[in-house]
């Protein structure tokens, strides 16, 4: 059984017609490991990046849950629905053979203009320098990650590399396959996580004043409570002796 949905028209529906089209779409190779690829496409100038999965996960997931491919569309459509800026949808869809996985792929259209956060850190941007940058990427961020947790949900690969950054400040997310709700102990230690991820970056380009604004901007707080400076503790222990 394959499913197969698209919001192409016109010429471009041709190139994303069905599942068989876009595995045979040749561009340029992004990624690839022995799950999936990346490629980008260049349509009528317009690109597009072909996220394709021939496994459907790690683990119990290539079994049971949903396939990595699903969740990551659905929760990019979540994003959405939360009014968290995200890349736009083209297509996507999946096929099974008696109910087991068998392939499937996500086509996004690019998000003109913009930067991941790793490669501004990388290439040492300027504006990572500039206070007021920062202070306008960082209530963006702060709010949908708050969102994003108000919900129960958290992103579980929070890392810079998967925020986009336009020319003008804007702030998308990105690549969320391992996005899920929690409850309880799990739902407090994935925040953790989240925040974590975020921090793992930010100490070594952002100030610590820059670093604990936006913690108060994510708690929607002028100062720490008790129970924050507790949090804020096993943020910056979460990961140490891993790096």
């Amino acid at each position: 059984m394959s499913v197969w949905k698209h919001d192409a028209d016109g010429a471009l529906a041709v190139y994303f017609s069905s599942l068989e089209a876009v595995f045979q779409l040749e561009g340029e190779r992004l990624t690839s490991d022995t799950l999936s690829d990346v490629i980008r496409v260049d349509i009528e100038g317009v690109r597009y990046y072909v996220k394709r999965y021939w496994g459907a996960g790690k683990g119990v997931r290539r079994f049971l849950g949903r396939p990595r491919v699903k969740a990551e569309w659905q929760n990019l459509k979540l994003f959405a629905k939360w009014g968290i800026p995200t890349a736009p949808i083209v297509a996507h869809g999946l096929e099974r053979r008696h109910g087991t996985f068998v392939r499937g792929a996500l086509i996004t259209r690019e998000l003109e203009g913009t930067l991941d956060m790793a490669a501004l850190a990388n290439s040492q941007d300027a504006r990572l320098h500039d206070a007021a940058w920062v202070d306008c990427v960082s209530r963006q961020l702060a709010g949908a990650t708050r969102l994003m947790h108000d919900h129960r949900f958290t992103h579980n690969d929070l890392k810079w590399r998967n925020l986009l950054v336009n020319d003008k400040a804007e702030l998308f997310f990105i690549d969320c396959p391992t996005g899920s709700f929690w409850r309880g102990y799990l739902l407090h230690y994935r925040i953790v996580k989240d925040l974590a991820c975020l921090d793992k970056v930010a100490k070594y380009h952002l100030s610590q004043t820059q670093r604990l604004r936006f913690y108060l901007q994510y708690c929607q707080r002028s100062r720490l409570s008790k129970t924050d400076k507790q949090r804020v503790r096993k943020i910056l222990k979460f990961f140490e002796g891993r790096e």
